[in-house]
């Protein structure tokens, strides 16, 4: 849904508490992303003390227990089938309203296990209904370089949220994080596994869902595309491993090596 920014989290072994632990998926089961529904844009989800709070701009906001175990059924996402716990119906009411196609919201529980196989890891990693990795990590020296080049075409800088990242580092350098093979936050330690290879969704704008042209994939087409065989077309920012586990805050130091 809608990207939300923090000032503290906590670090788990799949990715950052309560993130993208929580999924809408089709009347088949298949997850739903804003890669073709940009409308999920449109919806804020915060968390609660008992679950999730939905809502949207103008309009209804729902509140969404946390399912027990008892409901659930089998979800895909990728090449991976989990089993996860069904949010009761009126989240489906409420989904499937603004995506005006049948939606149901489902949630990674305990029970819910998911271990994603990679070429990149030495052995396969928990991971979240997150696409493959359980972090995203990204620079502000990076987004500053791309947006001098989107400028300089003519263009209008993007904002951060375009690239929805969990962790942020505040920099100078350009494209740093393409050369980093480990992060030290405090006690928390992550290891930088893989460039991210964009697509459609950094084109969405995070509030209204609407498509915003090119960019930021046509100035990322001419300064930073993959070099490595394994990754196809244009990247921004790392994913990552987390080795050590604890809370992270914004302002906290960062040691990159």
């Amino acid at each position: 849904m809608r990207a939300v920014d923090l000032t503290r989290a906590k670090l788990e072994t799949r990715g950052l508490e309560n993130d993208r632990r929580w999924m809408v998926i089709d009347a088949a089961g298949n997850f739903m992303t804003q890669r073709k529904r940009p409308l999920l844009a449109t919806i804020a989800a915060r968390i609660t003390e008992n679950g999730l709070s939905l809502s949207v701009d103008g309009g209804g906001v729902l509140d969404v227990a946390r399912p027990d175990a008892a409901r659930r059924r089998d979800v895909v996402v990728w090449d991976s089938t989990v089993s996860a716990a069904c949010a009761a119906p009126p989240a489906s009411a409420f989904l499937s309203d603004i995506l005006g196609e049948e939606a149901h919201l489902v949630f990674m529980d305990d029970e819910a296990r998911r271990m994603k196989d990679s070429m990149w890891t030495p052995s396969p990693e928990p991971v979240s209904f997150a696409d493959a990795f359980p972090v995203l990590v990204t620079s502000t020296g990076s987004l500053a370089a791309l947006n001098r080049d989107i400028e300089a075409h003519g263009g209008a800088a993007v904002p951060m949220a375009r690239f929805r990242p969990n962790i942020v580092v505040d920099c100078d350098e350009d494209w740093p994080e393409d050369n980093w093979r480990r992060l030290k936050i405090g006690g928390v330690e992550l290891d930088l596994v893989k460039p991210c290879d964009r697509c459609i969704v950094t084109t969405t704008d995070q509030r209204s869902g609407a498509r915003m042209g090119p960019e930021p994939i046509a100035s990322l087409a001419r300064i930073h595309r993959s070099t490595d065989p394994r990754i196809k077309g244009v990247i921004f920012g790392m994913n990552a491993a987390p080795r050590a586990l604890g809370d992270i805050a914004v302002g906290d130091s960062v040691e990159a090596s």
